[in-house]
């Protein structure tokens, strides 16, 4: 597969250049149920010559993420009345009375013009109750470009509604054998675009982003040692860096110092702890770490393997893989050692998960349907849906904060 060229200029923000219409006062959810709203998100309008498939991709890609959310309920398509097919975005000039008919409580609207592969799309969000423009945006930029307009219009959906931005316009790293090899490869957070970034021609592992997301950090034996590489996403520099004493040239803390094997750390989003799997006291066990201390304590206490632990960006929970009846599920747990939940179940080894941004969703790779491939679910394990796409083995996800 020919690798990835990147560009700066084509791929930074100037692909994406967006204004904020309006925002009104946020409709925050904050309820623990699966209470859902019910929206409906009509058709995406030409103001100019139609392509009709873009505008079924903008819909599908905004529709597939809202829905990955469990927030929303969509009115059928095939109920709506004539206001569908009205451009007009001014609420003044929107028939809300036909939307409140379908049950519809928000409303997404939107369109678009072409011209000379130049796209200028408008969005808003209306809450239809009360007749306001909830949130809207002006995007500029090529036409391939949609997608990623249609993942931040559905971060900005979440973040109107829920007072939280949202995690889609992110992209998650994960590793494949496609090739024969294990390389590593990039995806959007739906899995489209998967696309690969290294050619080691060798075994490749534990993929992370640097903090800003601009670089991933992995593992590869490309010269015959299990050396530590930075790669910088956008310009495809690849560096050796495990050659060093430190990334930052000073020796680094021992953070353990016990019998055992002491493998598979995660920070907490504050920096000051480490969970970490251990087998100090017989079977791998999850332990966490003070950093300043040193002193270290015992987290998981059920099942015979315990493994790679993943601390939620807001700290709240650990999600980890435990081997039960010759199968990998995953579970979480509050960091305290309380509330553990089981949160995958039945056949298919679940295993490597990561975090979303927001928390909301944990990216995994299952083997029940004989390779393993990368799935996405809610954190709470519902919603589970396969988005790796490619033939071969995907696993060890990692997700990143930003494009």
């Amino acid at each position: 597969m020919k690798q990835i060229n990147y560009s700066i200029g084509v791929v930074m923000l100037l692909l994406l250049l967006f204004n904020t219409i309006a925002i009104a006062k946020e409709i925050v959810i904050t309820t623990p149920g699966r209470q859902t709203i019910p929206l409906a998100h009509a058709p995406l309008l030409a103001t100019s010559a139609e392509d009709n498939a873009l505008a079924q991709t903008f819909h599908d890609v905004l529709q597939g993420d809202l829905d990955l959310s469990g927030l929303f309920e969509f009115v059928d398509e095939g109920a709506f009345l004539d206001d569908a097919k009205n451009d007009d975005l001014n609420s003044s000039d929107i028939n809300f009375a036909q939307w409140r008919m379908l049950g519809a409580q928000v409303l997404l609207k939107g369109t678009y013009k072409l011209r000379r592969n130049k796209l200028e799309l408008k969005v808003r969000l209306f809450d239809v109750m009360t007749r306001r423009l909830l949130i809207g945006h002006n995007y500029q930029g090529q036409a391939h470009e949609i997608r990623r307009m249609a993942h931040s219009f559905a971060d900005q959906v979440m973040k109107v509604l829920t007072g939280k931005l949202g995690s889609f316009n992110t992209r998650i790293a994960f590793i494949s054998d496609r090739t024969g090899n294990k390389e590593l490869y990039l995806c959007e957070s739906d899995g489209y675009g998967s696309q690969r970034v290294t050619n080691h021609a060798n075994l490749i592992l534990n993929p992370d982003f640097s903090p800003l997301g601009h670089e991933l950090i992995f593992t590869s034996y490309h010269q015959g040692n299990p050396d530590l590489y930075r790669k910088e996403i956008y310009t495809g520099r690849e560096v050796k860096i495990s050659s060093q004493i430190g990334l930052d040239g000073r020796v680094h803390k021992r953070m353990t110092n016990a019998w055992g094997i002491d493998v598979d750390p995660t920070w907490n989003p504050i920096g000051d702890q480490l969970a970490f799997v251990s087998d100090r006291q017989g079977n791998p066990h999850i332990f966490i770490v003070d950093v300043l201390s040193g002193q270290t304590h015992r987290l998981t206490h059920a099942g015979r393997y315990n493994a790679t632990p993943a601390w939620s960006p807001d700290g709240k929970r650990i999600v980890f893989s435990r081997l039960e009846g010759g199968v990998f599920n995953l579970f979480s747990i509050d960091p305290d050692g309380f509330d553990e939940r089981q949160l995958t179940f039945g056949a298919g080894n679940k295993e490597h998960p990561r975090w979303s941004p927001d928390s909301r969703f944990i990216a995994y790779s299952n083997d029940i349907s004989g390779n393993k491939a990368i799935c996405v679910m809610r954190a709470d394990g519902s919603g589970q849906r396969q988005i790796s796409t490619i033939q071969g083995n995907c696993s060890h996800p990692a997700w990143s904060k930003s494009w």
